[in-house]
């Protein structure tokens, strides 16, 4: 299908851009020294995480609510989201004046169901996923005839998104390639627009990579096989993009425009979310740092080759305190800088005392110690002990485990 008989247009996200224009913030783009060096170009982050309501999903919520008629906005809207998308039409709302009632699941944040409500959004805790809050906003959407804002599966709201790809293009006018996280879509079909457009009116062609969480990738089973497929089950701890299934619209779009969609693992995302707080200073939640674990994996250039001048999309910054600390936990551990050791002792005088010492000794640093004397597995005489360790990177964990074995122990990686 060719760019003219797309459902959504760049007249579109021109027009949407204009509508924005001093509702929204135009977010920055900073330069990633350690980024570069790594790619062997230029890297540029987009900041969305910086965005109003902490992310891009103001825009088209915005877009989409500012369509409706008087008698819609009457009425009210609903919808449903895990938090990103909650936020934004409780913005839009607010500045529109329209009644606002939220679907989360009830494993969302607390920060962003507080948030949520701060922008005057009723809230409604329903089902374990984003997928069954949806089906419910919908339902009650249906009976009640409140207006029920889709959170991507919508030309507006794909329209409203796309003109962060118009601010990429203004910012960093060189770029060759754009990395994005992909959820339902949304996002990634309102760059394809933006940024395809230019490139079909002779401009400066751009490649568009979407990156997917790998145990909540729905797209590159959709798009191997021409028709969308429905996972059965999403886990992962970017919650932003935990979606089982692409949209109808912007599948159609990032089918035909789209240069690829990879995913990356769970310990990616820790180690992205953990290389942005330290390298560039920026906190993002793990969905807004899946373009950066695309970089930091490596597979992308075996497969694209030079990336070129290239932009990440953080696409948001709200992340919940407590798993944050969770995800840097896992971060330093598969960077190998935090590790828990599992193993037996003889129950004597001293011994703990002299694992200590050759952990001190290879100067890696003990944080905690559970002994355990009593168990069903254990021995008379036997001791447990888990021994949590901050350590310099994965050579140094070696070191230790490889001294501790010198000495006749036995220890187990927990994590």
């Amino acid at each position: 299908m060719s760019l003219s008989e797309l459902p959504v247009q760049l007249e579109d996200i021109e027009r949407a851009a204009r509508l924005l224009d001093g509702v929204i913030e135009r977010t920055p783009v900073a330069h990633s020294r350690a980024l570069s060096r790594e790619l062997g170009s230029e890297v540029w982050l987009k900041a969305e995480n910086l965005q109003r309501a902490g992310s891009f999903k103001a825009r088209g919520a915005y877009v989409r609510m500012a369509g409706l008629s008087d008698q819609e906005k009457a009425r009210g809207v609903i919808a449903a989201s895990a938090g990103n998308h909650a936020q934004g039409v409780a913005l839009a709302a607010s500045q529109l004046g329209i009644r606002a009632r939220i679907y989360m699941p009830r494993v969302a944040a607390l920060p962003k169901i507080a948030a949520t409500q701060d922008h005057g959004a009723e809230v409604v805790l329903f089902g374990s996923t984003v997928d069954e809050a949806l089906s419910e906003a919908k339902r009650v959407a249906e009976e009640s005839g409140m207006v029920f804002i889709h959170p991507f599966d919508n030309a507006e709201i794909v329209a409203g998104q796309g003109t962060l790809g118009l601010e990429i293009l203004e910012q960093v006018p060189e770029v060759d390639t754009v990395l994005t996280g992909v959820g339902g879509g949304g996002l990634l079909a309102g760059l394809a627009v933006a940024l395809k457009a230019r490139a079909a009116n002779g401009g400066r062609p751009v490649r568009l990579i979407g990156v997917q969480a790998e145990n909540a990738a729905a797209y590159p089973p959709s798009l191997a096989g021409d028709a969308i497929v429905s996972l059965d089950r999403v886990s992962t701890i970017a919650d932003g993009i935990a979606v089982g299934k692409p949209g109808e619209l912007p599948f159609e779009i990032i089918r035909d425009l789209v240069d690829d969609v990879v995913t990356v693992s769970e310990d990616r995302l820790a180690e992205a979310l953990i290389f942005l707080l330290e390298r560039n200073k920026l906190v993002v939640e793990p969905a807004g740092v899946v373009g950066v674990a695309a970089l930091l994996d490596g597979r992308l250039q075996e497969v694209h080759g030079d990336l070129g001048t290239t932009a990440v999309v953080l696409s948001g910054g709200n992340i919940d305190p407590m798993l944050m600390l969770k995800v840097i936990q896992r971060g330093l551990a598969a960077a190998g800088r935090y590790q828990t050791l599992k193993m037996m002792l003889v129950d004597r005088p001293g011994e703990l005392t002299r694992i200590s010492g050759i952990i001190s000794g290879l100067d890696a640093n003990v944080t905690g110690v559970d002994h355990t004397r009593i168990g069903g597995s254990l021995s008379m005489g036997d001791v447990s002990i888990t021994i949590d360790m901050e350590t310099k990177g994965h050579e140094h964990s070696r070191a230790v485990i490889a001294a501790l074995e010198a000495e006749g122990y036995e220890p187990v990686v927990v994590h």
